[in-house]
């Protein structure tokens, strides 16, 4: 996420904190070089102007000047002015007191709004609310056959009527939610490829008639500047509540994030980070900020291990590190509950100190974590369980059984005995040592 914009900022910054004095020149010279990178990562050109005469205004101070680290001051005084560009603080969604609440998503074609409908039914429902999806896109090919599959696949109800316009569509689906206890609907818009005066003739009798709790902008996160275009004029239109940025696991250039709630005035509400319907997650402009700099952002690592990691299940693996107990199976069980949190790149950049560090921009071959899964699936259980009775023979067995090679089931086997040297190692220094280490959610 930002990759090339972190990359870009990170290069600034080390020029600025190695030198040992900054004077008003040496800064003014940094900071044209952050504009440019702002401008290359598609920021609109008004925003990037405000950003860097707020932040030349308190880096040329004497508290700066006279810092002791002054190159540090600097990056703390661009930290905080993202933060506050990028909104401050989260941005709670609000709820009717008499239900349903209803949440109206608009935004252009391809932008991924249905997918983002998805995702938002089931946020609500992991806040104990029972959501209900309306298929309002008449129009798409193919539009409500999909979020009747997401409906399925989430096992939450979606709401169709044949040969009814989207105003009437969108009232029965109310008028059904009160009757079947259904406090949340969400109605899944129609968009077009670009904005017309049909589409948004209708998504204004809509709002008309359903009056919306929350209106939800959808933006394709990876667009720049046509993102931040297409919100102003749905901002015209609608109003809208919220921003919702997409497919920011992609090499998001960075614009729309930081141009869109200063130019709409509207707050980002939510990103998505991948296509599974768990790969949402609230905005945190201060996070945000953090992870653009490289800082890392263990808040959100740490919320994200809570919500996946089975704090039971830690508990027994810790003691099996202790006992030296540790087998296959229970490694197997630990890359599940790891997988659950997302992306491996992406939980290493919200390392604090990783996020610009050769570490942070390998990229991890997801393909052979399959392969391990799949050694380790074809072996017996008492392979799993006791690593050291696997013999040429049992080697030749799993290699052909998981589709791979007696080098890499050898290459496993090794790099787990390593593993459960070091494991030995650090259980002999007593209570505090690596087991509670290991699990610190």
């Amino acid at each position: 996420m930002f990759e090339e914009l972190s990359r870009k900022l990170d290069s600034v910054f080390k020029k600025i904190k190695g030198q040992g004095k900054l004077s008003e020149d040496n800064i003014k010279e940094a900071l044209r070089d952050v504009r440019r990178v702002l401008l290359e990562a598609d920021v609109n050109f008004r925003v990037a102007k405000k950003f860097i005469q707020a932040v030349q205004e308190k880096a040329v101070g004497r508290e700066v000047v006279r810092s002791i680290t002054p190159g540090q001051q600097v990056v703390k005084i661009v930290y905080d002015e993202l933060s506050r560009l990028m909104g401050q603080s989260a941005a709670d969604l609000h709820f009717s007191n008499i239900p349903p609440t209803i949440f109206m998503i608009v935004g252009l074609q391809g932008s991924g709004k249905t997918t983002f409908v998805g995702k938002l039914a089931k946020h609500l429902r992991s806040k104990g609310h029972t959501p209900l999806m309306v298929a309002v896109d008449i129009y798409r090919p193919a539009a409500v056959k999909q979020l009747q599959t997401i409906g399925k696949q989430l096992d939450i109800s979606v709401f169709f009527e044949e040969n009814t316009n989207p105003v009437d569509l969108s009232k029965k689906a109310i008028s059904f939610s009160r009757h079947n206890g259904q406090d949340c609907v969400i109605l899944d818009t129609a968009g077009r490829l670009h904005i017309d005066r049909a589409m948004m003739d209708e998504l204004v009798e809509i709002k008309k008639t359903v009056s919306p709790n929350e209106i939800l902008f959808v933006a394709d996160g990876m667009t720049g500047q046509d993102a931040v275009k297409a919100a102003e004029e749905f901002m015209q239109q609608l109003d809208f509540n919220g921003v919702v940025l997409t497919k920011m696991d992609g090499d998001a250039r960075g614009g729309a994030a930081l141009s869109i709630k200063a130019v709409t005035g509207k707050p980002i509400m939510f990103f998505g980070t991948g296509e599974k319907f768990d790969a949402l997650e609230i905005f945190h402009p201060d996070r945000m900020a953090s992870r653009i700099l490289g800082m890392g952002d263990i808040v959100s690592l740490v919320e994200k291990a809570q919500a996946t990691i089975d704090r039971e299940q830690a508990e027994k693996i810790e003691k099996k590190i202790r006992r030296q107990e540790f087998t296959l199976e229970d490694f197997l069980d630990q890359m599940h509950q790891i997988k659950k949190m997302g992306p491996l790149d992406q939980i290493i950049g919200m390392i604090p100190g990783l996020g610009n560090s050769p570490l942070g921009n390998v990229q991890v071959d997801e393909g052979e974590m399959v392969k391990i899964e799949a050694i380790i699936n074809s072996m017996t259980r008492d392979e799993r369980r006791r690593s050291n009775i696997m013999n040429g023979s049992r080697r030749k067995r799993v290699a052909r059984g998981s589709g791979t090679s007696v080098q890499d089931v050898n290459r496993l086997l090794n790099q787990f005995s390593q593993m459960q040297k070091m494991m030995k190692r650090f259980s002999k220094m007593g209570k505090r040592g690596f087991g509670k280490n290991l699990f610190p959610f």
